[in-house]
């Protein structure tokens, strides 16, 4: 132990570190740039997570059996950890370094996420403690979805006093009147719903801003107001036929599945779109008893904006779908519907938005029948009921709430969040938005910002990981058959614990780093005899550094002329700590290194 304690004693000794080392400081607190480059260049799931989500730290938990710990993680950054453990849109998993090429397939985690919560002892609701007394000032939220809810118990935990308005009886927004039970127990989101009221956010519910109380009316009594209503204006085709009976946007025929007022269909359904509502159609549409429902959609299979696994558990329930086609026209008899009229599309050029647009094939035209056409094609804000005065000051020429237009007097108090501030998102993205947002609102109404964002660099023993676990194969979500299916059957039943725990040791734990001190290094090579991956460690000429101090690459060694140092590249690392367990002089370290929001008076305590 003698050469570990030296290593620790010298970096500590050291207050800065030069390039050679890959964060500015040996150890503690660390703000520069190097530092959150780091983070967000060796941890790339949770720089993927728009909600900065320890993915890391939370899959080490649940490998150890600390569910409640791992809940607790997601629950602080996340704020639904239940919900998103269901019906995330995953941005981290093809992020996962276990997923790049020649590694295997991402680590499950969104399914870990919702073990976290399946296998915590105590199911009672979970609080987190306040970060700062009470301020005094009064905030109101317009909207109850997953948006509002997340500025709110952000911004209670933080000592203001606030109050969210919805017009629904049922808080949870498109939580429980877009996703459909089969996908989202109700009771998932109502529990989590529950935690944040009891963590102090006044919800009231069956109220509607613009009706039962004026927007100017909120501003006058609040010291701020952020609107979240979501995206609720339904994109309508404007096609020839469109006002044909028989033709419903997916947004009203789910909010009606979901509140159980449709009872049955039949008939060929005929589902137009690519993304989360037009497949939640496509599958109601197959519960209610519909003889035949297709899914045709304009781009291809891969475009689809939906959950991984989902079009093959559409596809298993029988629901059929043709990709690269787009409606034409609605066919129609005395107004009721009796077909749809495609063309067959080919991709072209990208648009502004980065997608191929699909462009028509001539004379490509076809017909088919169908009794129900439900329209998966996107929604928009709706800010109708907006006070007309606000309306015409604030609402731009996109219809969206842009306070600072007119009104400068509204900046700082009035603020938008979520689908209504950037249009229709997942779910994660509106979260991740209203934790921004609820940020710049405490910082407004405080005069400062009160939290910090830090790297922390913590001296570790081990991290438990073996070559082994490289190649545990990705555990399989089990699912209810097809055949017990019905309208409320939840389809994904959970990984099971040992199964749980089994998928969270895949993890590579990027938020471990091991770094060779080539001061003290003896050059003995025994790191390079041991090392399981070729590239983990190398021989190096010379590091390659940015402005800011970043490690960037490296040029290799080409003979003993030209071998100045090792150096261990996080990229190849599976942080089995050989390379630790054979050195002579243990002159290589482990540390742990994580992003963290805090309070200034934590930093001290660090």
């Amino acid at each position: 132990m003698k050469g570990r304690r030296l290593t620790k004693r010298l970096r500590v000794e050291k207050e800065t570190q030069s390039s050679e080392w890959v964060l500015s400081k040996p150890k503690g607190v660390a703000c520069e740039i190097r530092d959150f480059a780091w983070v967000e260049t060796n941890i790339p799931c949770q720089a993927a997570c728009p909600a900065g989500t320890d993915i890391p730290g939370y899959l080490d938990a649940i490998r150890h059996g600390n569910y409640e710990e791992a809940y607790r993680i997601n629950l602080r950054d996340n704020v639904f950890p239940a919900v998103l453990g269901r019906v995330c849109t995953r941005p981290c998993e093809p992020a996962c370094r276990h997923g790049w090429e020649g590694l295997g397939e991402p680590v499950a985690i969104c399914f870990s996420k919702r073990s976290a919560d399946t296998y915590m002892e105590n199911q009672a609701p979970v609080l987190l403690d306040p970060l700062f007394p009470e301020t005094g000032k009064r905030v109101a939220v317009v909207g109850g979805g997953a948006a509002g809810l997340t500025v709110a118990r952000e911004l209670v935990l933080w000592g203001h006093k606030v109050t969210v308005l919805d017009e629904h009886e049922e808080a949870g927004g498109l939580m429980v009147q877009g996703i459909p039970e089969f996908r989202l127990p109700r009771e998932v989101v109502r529990r989590e719903v529950e935690q944040i009221r009891s963590q102090g956010v006044d919800l009231r519910n069956g109220v509607t801003v613009g009706t039962d109380v004026s927007l100017a009316d909120l501003l006058q009594d609040h010291d701020a107001v952020v609107l979240s209503p979501g995206t609720h204006c339904p994109n309508l085709l404007d096609l020839p036929g469109s006002g044909s009976a028989g033709i419903q946007h997916g947004l009203g025929f789910l909010l009606d599945f979901n509140h159980h007022r449709v009872k049955r269909l039949s008939g060929h359904v005929v589902v137009i779109g690519g993304g989360f509502t037009a497949v939640d159609c496509a599958r109601a549409a197959q519960r209610l008893g519909a003889d035949r429902v297709t899914l045709y959609y304009r781009r291809s299979e891969q475009e689809m904006y939906i959950t991984p696994g989902e079009l093959e558990e559409m596809q298993a329930e029988g629901i059929h779908v043709e990709t690269l086609v787009a409606p034409v026209a609605f066919r129609e008899e005395a107004g009721v519907l009796t077909g749809v009229c495609f063309t067959r599309v080919q991709l072209g050029d990208p648009d502004a938005d980065g997608r191929c647009r699909p462009d028509a094939i001539p004379d490509s035209e076809f017909e088919v029948a169908a009794d129900l056409v439900l329209l998966g094609t996107g929604q928009d804000q709706d800010v109708s009921w907006v006070d007309a005065m606000l309306r015409d000051d604030v609402v731009d020429a996109s219809g969206r709430v842009n306070p600072g237009r007119q009104r400068p007097d509204l900046v700082g108090r009035l603020y938008v969040a979520g689908d209504f501030a950037t249009g229709a998102v997942s779910l994660i993205d509106a979260i991740g938005h209203a934790r921004t947002c609820a940020r710049e609102i405490d910082e407004a109404l405080m005069g400062e910002d009160r939290l910090r964002d830090i790297v922390v660099i913590e001296d570790a023993e081990t991290t438990g990981r073996t070559r082994a676990m490289d190649t545990l194969p990705r555990e399989p979500m089990p699912q209810l058959p097809e055949a017990n299916r019905g309208v409320a059957d939840e389809v994904e039943l959970g990984l099971g614990e040992n199964a749980s725990r089994r998928e969270a040791e895949r993890c590579y734990l990027c938020h471990y780093k091991f770094e060779i001190d080539n001061e003290l290094c003896i050059y003995c090579d025994r790191c390079l005899k041991v090392k399981p991956v070729d590239g983990c460690i190398a021989k190096v000429s010379e590091l390659t550094v940015d402005e800011n101090q970043r490690i960037t690459g490296y040029v290799g060694s080409t003979s003993s002329r030209d071998y100045n140092m090792l150096f261990i590249d996080q990229n190849e690392c599976i942080r089995c700590g050989a390379c630790v367990d054979v050195c002579p002089v243990e002159c290589i370290s482990l540390q742990k290194v994580e992003k963290r929001t805090v309070r200034p008076s934590d930093v001290r305590w660090l």
